[in-house]
This record gives C-alpha cells, structure tokens and sequence, in this order.
C-alpha cells in the first residue's frame, strides 16, 4: 500500500523510478538484494517494504514479525551502502514508541518505557532500523533519515481479517454486513482507544517531501495531529459504507496502547498539511475498495 503510493506521488517528480516486485527480488536474500542494489544502482531508496499486520497478527507470529523485518531492512541498508546511495528513508511505525508514552508523542519519547506487548516483536524490528540508519549517518556521514507514520489507510490496504489493521477491518467488516443485511456489527475490544490515521497518498506527499527536503539525524513523525476512538471510527466506517447496523464490542478482545497520537509539530512547521480529512479519506478508499471487489483484486 505504502510503496505503490510513493510510486504514485513520484510520478509527478522529475526522476526515474525504480521498483522491485516479489517475483523479481526477495529480500530476505542477501546476496540477491546485494545484486539488484549493484545492478540498478539507485541514487536514493525508499525503505518501504516491511512484514505487517494487525494485533491478531503480530500475537500470533512473533518470530516472523521480529526477524523477518530485521533480515529485510538490514539487507537494504547495508545493500544501500554498499552501492554508494547517496539518500535513504525508512519507515518505521508508530508502535515503536512506549505503550503510556505522554500524548502526543514527541520524536523524544523513543526508548523512555516499555513497549505495547502485542506488536512489541515488530516495534523492535524497526526501532532497530531506525537505529541502524542512524549508525551509519554517525559512522560513515551518509545521509540515511528516518520517518514514523501514523496509521495508514487508503487504496491497496490489506483487507484480510486475520491479517489486517484496524480501517480496513471494520471497512469489509460493514460491507459484509450490509451484504447479508445484519442488524449488528461486532468490533474488537472496548472500543475506548483512540488512534490516529493518515491517508496513504498524504503520508506518500509527506515522505517524499522529507527525502527533498530532510537531512536530519532525528526520524520525523508522519501524521494527521488528530485522533478518534476506535468506537467512532466504527460509526464513520458503517456510515460511509451504508450498513444499517448496531455495532456491538468485544471486551474479551485486547485493546492495545489507550491512546496513540503523534507529535507531528515538526513535521506542520514545514509548511506541510495533509489533504484528507477522514471522511474523505475513508470514502475515496471505500469506493477503490467496491472497484477492486468488482475488478476482483480484493477477495471476501
């Protein structure tokens, strides 16, 4: 999702894009990554590839989570360096920062407390790219930056319940009760936490405006500066998608981190906005979503 939106932002720059799908490269493989960086030869990467999903997700696969991410970005990094790059930026998340961290987060609270335990496996995966990426600005003076986005959701999001984020979820969640015309929709949880969430082509505008414009050691928060309740954003996804439904919780469910907003005050003091807001954002991907399911790149 992140990727193709960068792609999608970088077609309006005056630059050649490079772009590596599955069936081309693994990157769990070091020696072929090592290949394709010394073949292509790029002057800047886009560390966007990652293993991700939802709370069921990470609880379920730990070592996954954990290794997997570190093998992917520790063969780009060094793949990067090797090459002679000359610009790299990494995405991280925002579960990288301590589970009752004071809100908004600031990019100081990193490594102040302990982490959420459901998604702590990947958390330290990309605490430990974030950090690598700083150990080569330190070591070797190369311009690597880092950036933590919110929650992202948009066009080409994960829409498999077991695998998953929240957005998506609850969005084929309502189109399937709609479809078999339910009275209730059930949503993980108390419904109490709030949480932030930026559009993927904002959070794509915004990373490609710090791989411009950004040289700094600290990562930078992405984000929108507001929050909801997950139980608000249940109410705007069935409203949006048009279900007539109760939505019911689960309590027996986790919660997660009470309250995760970002800090974005460095990022806004750029100038830098984002142009969704929520409900626009929830129906522009609402109705990719209703063209996939037709086109049938989305399965139920």
């Amino acid at each position: 999702m992140v990727g193709s939106a960068i792609v999608r932002r970088l077609a309006v720059e005056d630059c050649e894009v490079l772009t590596a799908s599955r069936d081309e490269l693994d990157l769990l493989d070091q020696a072929g990554v090592r290949r394709w960086m010394a073949d292509r030869r790029p002057d800047a990467v886009v560390m966007a590839a990652a293993k991700v999903g939802g709370i069921l997700a990470n609880d379920r696969f730990p070592v996954d989570f954990l290794s997997e991410n570190l093998v992917v970005q520790t063969n780009i990094i060094d793949s990067a360096f090797r090459s002679e790059v000359t610009k790299l930026l990494f995405l991280g998340s925002s579960c990288i920062y301590p589970k009752l961290a004071a809100q908004p987060i600031s990019e100081d609270a990193l490594l102040t407390g302990p982490l959420e335990p459901t998604n702590e496996w990947y958390a330290i995966a990309k605490i430990a790219g974030l950090k690598l990426c700083q150990a080569y600005r330190r070591q070797y003076g190369v311009d690597y930056i880092s950036a933590m986005p919110t929650n992202l959701y948009g066009p080409g999001d994960n829409f498999d319940l077991n695998s998953s984020h929240v957005v998506p979820a609850l969005m084929r969640k309502a189109y399937e009760t709609k479809r078999a015309g339910g009275k209730t929709m059930q949503v993980w949880g108390s419904g109490t936490p709030m949480r932030e969430f930026l559009h993927v082509d904002d959070a794509a505008d915004a990373l490609v405006y710090l791989l411009k414009a950004y040289a700094g050691d600290s990562h930078v928060n992405v984000g929108s500066g507001e929050d909801i309740t997950i139980a608000e954003l249940a109410r705007a996804i069935v409203s949006v998608v048009g279900a007539e439904a109760t939505i019911t919780f689960d309590p027996t469910k986790p919660d997660g981190t009470p309250r995760k907003l970002m800090d974005v005050s460095r990022l806004f003091a750029t100038g830098w906005r984002p142009r969704y807001s929520l409900r626009s954002g929830l129906e522009q991907t609402f109705s990719w979503f209703l063209r996939h399911i037709e086109q049938g790149d989305v399965r139920l």
